[in-house]
């Protein structure tokens, strides 16, 4: 066993966890399971999202390091480890300060985790690849263009929430029906603050084609399993969540393609939107969990 203390800005406490060593585990899996809220995105060692700090209670306990070449090289980029400490982590068995929390393994060993929330954020930020099905087609050069791009992706959403709510209704589903009103409602919400940015741009010039969307589908639109009129609440959040996580995936894509400085800084602003949208639907959806357990339990009692 092993005890993994984590320490943030962004949690009110320091938190220990147990992980058990030798199952691969990485500590951005063990901090999954614990709900500890490291930054994360594309998991795959290449976006420098899950940025830690590891501190070993006993640097003398020797355990091998594997640095894979994908890690070494955004740690490079990021400036968080020099030539002797990649020598000495391939050498000495002597582990550098700073990991990817998504490549880091647990050991049998006790640690210390710090993390500094969306600080650890790189400078310039990598397409993942989930932001990479984006790509094609979708290298904005304007801020007409990208307003127009933001504002269909919101009024495409409210649409579809409302033609979901609708279906739900019909179906005598009112408590997925409210839930899809709710996030059109929100959606509308997003596209007035969209079109008050935008200001006197005339969004109807810079229109985008469906076919320039992956699917021809603006990315927030929910899943297509969302159409099920038998879907409980907890459903709609998870498939709502997908949208949202694939709108947050576009203006990352956005961010890092375009050649355009006044482009990367608005759809800079829109990433951090949508990872707080995120944020919210990924709590709506731990409540849901956890009154549907507690009401489980409640019943079985």
């Amino acid at each position: 066993m092993a005890n993994i203390t984590f320490s943030s800005p962004v949690m009110a406490k320091d938190v220990t966890v147990y992980a058990v060593a030798g199952d691969r585990g990485t500590i951005l899996a063990v901090a999954k399971a614990h709900k500890i809220p490291i930054p994360f995105d594309c998991q795959d060692g290449e976006c420098g999202s899950c940025l830690v700090q590891v501190e070993h209670f006993n640097p003398k306990a020797k355990s091998a390091v594997a640095l894979t070449e994908k890690e070494k090289e955004v740690l490079r980029q990021l400036g968080k480890i020099t030539k002797d400490e990649v020598v000495n982590a391939e050498v000495n068995d002597i582990p550098p300060r700073y990991r990817l929390a998504c490549q880091c393994f647990v050991r049998n060993e006790d640690i210390m985790v710090r993390f500094e929330g969306d600080k650890t954020q790189p400078q310039k930020l990598a397409v993942t690849h989930a932001a990479a099905r984006f790509k094609g087609g979708l290298e904005i050069a304007t801020l007409p263009e990208f307003f127009s791009y933001a504002a269909k992706v919101e009024e495409d959403a409210a649409l579809h929430y409302d033609q979901l709510a609708k279906a739900m209704a019909e179906a005598g589903n009112d408590a997925v029906a409210k839930l899809f009103a709710q996030l059109a409602d929100f959606s509308r919400m997003h596209l007035a603050e969209v079109k008050a940015r935008a200001g006197n741009i005339d969004l109807s010039k810079s229109v985008p084609p469906d076919y320039a969307w992956p699917d021809h589908a603006t990315p927030e639109r929910a899943a297509v399993w969302a159409s099920d009129t038998s879907m409980t609440r907890l459903g709609g959040l998870k498939a709502a969540l997908q949208g949202e996580r694939r709108g947050y995936e576009f203006y990352r894509a956005v961010e890092a393609t375009t050649k355009s400085p006044e482009v990367a800084a608005a759809a800079k602003e829109f990433v951090g939107e949508e990872a707080e949208h995120v944020r919210i639907l990924e709590a709506w959806i731990t409540q849901e969990e956890w009154a549907l357990k507690h009401a489980k339990t409640a019943e079985n009692a």
